[in-house]
C-alpha cells in the first residue's frame, strides 16, 4: 500500500505541476528509503514539486521530518541543476593575496575573489543565477562546487578565514579551519604555548557557535622548509594543537611534507586524542598512504599529488572510501609538464595577471572551479574501471562524512 500511494502521489503532482515524472524520482527514493508513513510520503512528494533552486532547502526540511539525515544527505548532495557533478573543495587558500590582485608584492589587477566564488558555485556575475552554459568552461564535464573549506595557517589567518566565510555572499556554502601551519609554529614560542592555544580556542569556539569552523589545521610537519621553523618547534606546535582537537572533537586537516614516518609515528602515538583526519596534498608512497589509512585517516589529493608517473601510480591504488580532493588554490595547478595533464578534459578561459579581464581565470592561479581537473586526472588513472562520476560522488560523500555537513 505504501508503494502504491507514493506512485499515485507522484502521478497526481506530476499532472498538477506539469513536470516530467523523473523530476520526482528522488522523492520516491526518499520515501522508500526512510520507510515513511502515509502522510510523510505525501510530504516528501510535495517538497519536490518545486524547481531545482529550492530543492536543497526542501531536503533540509525532509531531514527534520524523517529524522534520517545520513541517508537523505546523499540525495541532497547528488541533486544539482542539469545533473552537474558536485564537489567539496576540502582545502582552499582563499586568503592568499593573489585573490586581491597582488602577485609577488605587486598589484596587478583589482580584487576578484567575488568572481572566483561565482565561477566556483556556478553563478552568473550579473544576475546571480545558475550558469546554464558552463561560464567560460571549455570541453569536459560541467561541474559545480557544493561547498568550500577555507584553510588557515596562523592565528590571524584563522580569524580572517572565519570572517570571510561569514561575510561572503555564499556564506551558506563556505567553512574554514583554525590552526597553525608547521612552518609558522614559531608563533608558539613568541606568544607562549598556553596563551597561543587559548587565543586559537577562542576563534574555534566563536566559529563553532554557527558551525563555520569545521577542522583544526592546517597542522602537521614540513621538513622541506625548515628554514622557516625548525623540526623540534614544529613537533611541539603540532602536539600542542592536538589539545584543540581533544576539546572540540573537530577533525585534523594535516600537512605532511618529506617527514619520512615522523608524522605517522606521532599520529599513532596520539591516535586517541583526535576523532578523524585527512592528510592533504598527499604526494608520498602507497605504503605510507596505507599506514595513514590504517589509522582511519583520509587521503587528500590535489594537483601537487599528480605531478609524476609515480604519483599517478599511488593515486590509482587509493580506495574511493578514503579519498577526498582539493585544489589547495591558488597553488598546485596541474601543468602541461605534469604526468597527469594528459587526463584533463576541462579547461577554462585564462589571461595573464597583467592582462586581467573579468570573466577570465588568471593563468597559473588555481581556483576552486579547477577541482574538476583533479577529479579528471584521478579518473583517468583508473581507466574504464572507475568513471568520473564515481570519483565525484565518492569524494563528495566522504567530504560530507568528514566535515559533518
Amino acid at each position: 500500500s505504501h508503494i502504491y500511494f507514493v506512485i499515485c502521489s507522484i502521478t497526481i503532482i506530476t499532472i498538477k505541476y506539469q513536470r516530467p515524472f523523473n523530476h520526482f524520482l528522488p522523492a520516491a527514493a526518499a520515501a522508500f528509503i526512510t520507510h515513511s508513513s502515509f502522510s510523510s510520503s505525501f510530504v516528501i512528494c510535495n517538497f519536490f514539486r518545486c524547481n531545482s533552486s529550492s530543492s536543497s532547502k526542501s531536503l533540509h526540511e525532509l531531514e527534520r521530518i524523517t529524522g534520517n539525515a545520513s541517508t537523505l544527505s546523499h540525495l541532497k548532495m547528488s541533486h544539482s541543476p542539469k545533473n552537474r557533478l558536485k564537489f567539496v573543495d576540502i582545502g582552499a587558500n582563499l586568503l592568499d593575496p593573489m585573490y586581491t590582485g597582488i602577485y609577488r608584492g605587486k598589484v596587478r589587477h583589482e580584487a576578484d575573489l567575488d568572481l572566483v566564488l561565482q565561477r566556483a558555485f556556478g553563478v552568473d556575475e550579473e544576475n546571480n543565477e545558475d550558469i546554464e552554459d558552463g561560464g567560460g568552461v571549455k570541453g569536459g564535464t560541467e561541474a559545480v562546487l557544493d561547498k568550500i573549506v577555507v584553510t588557515a595557517g596562523t592565528l590571524e589567518e584563522s580569524r580572517e578565514a572565519l570572517k570571510l566565510v561569514r561575510e561572503s555572499p555564499f556564506a551558506d556554502r563556505m567553512y574554514c579551519t583554525v590552526g597553525v601551519h608547521p612552518t609558522r609554529c614559531g608563533s608558539f614560542l613568541e606568544h607562549g604555548i598556553e596563551e597561543h592555544l587559548k587565543d586559537l580556542m577562542e576563534v574555534i569556539e566563536d566559529g563553532l557557535s554557527d558551525g563555520k569552523v569545521v577542522a583544526i589545521g592546517e597542522l602537521g610537519l614540513d621538513y622541506a622548509r625548515t628554514q622557516f621553523c625548525d623540526i623540534q618547534t614544529q613537533k611541539e606546535g603540532f602536539l600542542a594543537q592536538l589539545s584543540l582537537a581533544e576539546k572540540t572533537g573537530l577533525p585534523l586537516f594535516l600537512h605532511n611534507r618529506e617527514t619520512g614516518n615522523d608524522l605517522l609515528d606521532l599520529l599513532k602515538t596520539h591516535r586517541h586524542r583526535f576523532t578523524r583526519g585527512v592528510v592533504h596534498s598527499f604526494d608520498d608512497t602507497i605504503e605510507l598512504a596505507k599506514e595513514f589509512m590504517d589509522l582511519d585517516l583520509y587521503i587528500g589529493i590535489n594537483g601537487c599529488s599528480l605531478k609524476t608517473v609515480e604519483n599517478l601510480a599511488v593515486v590509482k591504488q587509493l580506495p574511493l572510501k578514503k579519498l577526498m580532493i582539493e585544489t589547495d588554490c591558488p597553488w598546485c595547478d596541474i601543468r602541461a609538464s605534469h604526468a597527469g595533464f594528459s587526463h584533463i578534459k576541462t579547461s577554462f578561459d585564462t589571461k595573464q595577471e597583467k592582462k586581467f579581464e573579468r570573466g577570465f581565470c588568471v593563468k597559473g592561479r588555481y581556483e576552486p572551479c579547477h577541482i574538476i581537473q583533479v577529479a579528471e586526472v584521478i579518473a583517468g588513472t583508473r581507466g574504464s574501471s572507475t568513471s568520473l562520476r564515481d570519483i565525484a560522488d565518492a569524494c563528495l560523500r566522504n567530504s560530507y562524512d568528514f566535515y559533518r555537513f
